[in-house]
């Protein structure tokens, strides 16, 4: 079959009809299947909403043409979809896990992330994975017969564990979780309502995951030449690109650095989907899954780069964090946002009137509940609102730039 072209569906998809329902019974919808409600519902969120001010790397008001977590979450939704098509997986599902993956992020990034999981220390620190799973499962308050969105089991635990599983067979943490064990928020909540964290989950959440790495590497090089943090030239470094570019330049002869650069990303990520569309199909045929249960008890990932692919990726990853991630200007701005978020946190434990009269009140059972809800107010704040809170609580705020 050719990359692009639509494959029939797969025995080993999650298929809706067969999904293990949602936590809280509904009556199905009449229009749509299971996993289309799901995605839907994500669509329809507030968490959703404020990713259009939530920083990806350069804070909002930076620039308007740069990727913030909303428009990150749109790219890596259509790439997942373009390989979910030919996999010949549930579409649905893949879409709504690539939308969902960052519904827990906070305010400026992965800074963010470091000061509330500094903040939170004592509570059990923070995780935008786990948060992502309890912005859906208790955050959103929409519906009048429950808290969160109900989700599809399925959509969970692809939310949750899209890199893979959180524990071995033997119970033990893996990967970031094996030093100081999994979230406070991941286990509580898989105690009353198991995800099988031993297990690898779907196909459609393992190409959602790797949509992710495409979309945010190509686009962050985009953002990066946008920014002037380097040049075309700069990325010749890299042999992967090097051939790309050379190839742009025989065939666009004279072409100028800003179409060179987005010719650049689309062949990469064309690159990219091609890579992960061939190894995938590769491995499928060596662990021949008849079932997603197939897929869960495979013994190891189905859906990857093949070597080589893996191999740029991991250049330019090495790449962006030299010349991006630890640039000056950005490690400066984002050292700044980290004192907000921390500000923000330790005004509200001191003065808990002085958040909003919704999280302000209420029964709160000791101080780890109070610090995690203060954690739950700042995780779902946009760039844009904690600056402002900032700047309305305290004498001065740095401008971020």
């Amino acid at each position: 079959m050719s990359v692009g072209r639509a494959a029939p569906a797969a025995p080993y998809r999650c298929d809706p009809d067969l999904s293990r329902g949602r936590r809280f019974n509904e009556p199905p919808s009449r229009h749509r299947s299971a996993f289309r409600r799901d995605c839907d519902r994500v669509i329809h969120s507030t968490a959703f909403r404020r990713l259009k001010h939530k920083t990806q790397v350069f804070i909002f008001h930076e620039g308007d043409h740069y990727r913030t977590r909303l428009t990150h979450s749109l790219e890596v939704a259509q790439i997942a979809r373009a390989l979910a098509r030919q996999l010949g997986l549930d579409e649905d599902l893949t879409e709504t896990l690539a939308l969902a993956h960052d519904l827990g992020h906070p305010p400026f990034g992965h800074a963010g992330e470091r000061a509330l999981d500094a903040c939170l220390k004592d509570h059990g620190g923070f995780d935008h994975n786990a948060q992502s799973l309890r912005v859906v499962t208790s955050l959103e308050r929409r519906y009048p017969a429950f808290d969160g969105l109900n989700l599809t089991w399925e959509s969970l635990e692809g939310i949750v564990k899209h890199n893979g599983p959180l524990m071995g067979r033997d119970g033990k943490p893996l990967g970031p979780y094996a030093a100081h064990g999994l979230p406070i928020g991941i286990t509580n909540y898989n105690a009353s309502h198991d995800l099988e964290l031993s297990s690898y989950a779907s196909l459609e959440a393992q190409v959602a995951a790797i949509s992710d790495d495409i979309a945010y590497n190509a686009h962050d090089i985009d953002d990066g030449l946008r920014a002037g943090l380097f040049t075309i030239a700069d990325l010749n470094a890299i042999p992967l690109i090097a051939d790309l570019n050379g190839r742009i330049v025989s065939r666009f002869p004279g072409i100028d650095e800003a179409r060179h650069g987005a010719e650049l990303v689309r062949e990469l990520i064309s690159y990219w989907i091609e890579s992960a569309f061939s190894e995938t199909m590769w491995r499928i045929a060596g662990a021949a899954p008849q079932t997603v249960e197939n897929v869960r008890h495979a013994d190891g990932p189905l859906v990857a780069f093949n070597p080589k692919a893996r191999a740029a990726e991991q250049a330019i990853k090495a790449f962006l964090w030299e010349h991006m991630y630890r640039h000056e200007r950005v490690v400066r701005v984002m050292t700044e946002a980290e004192g907000v978020v921390a500000d923000l946190f330790e005004r509200y434990s001191r003065h808990p009137d002085d958040l909003p009269a919704d999280w302000a009140h209420g029964d709160v059972d000791g101080d780890e509940e109070a610090a995690r809800r203060i954690g739950n107010f700042i995780a779902g704040m946009t760039d844009r609102y904690a600056i402002t809170e900032h700047q309305r609580l305290f004498d001065s705020t740095l401008e971020l730039r």
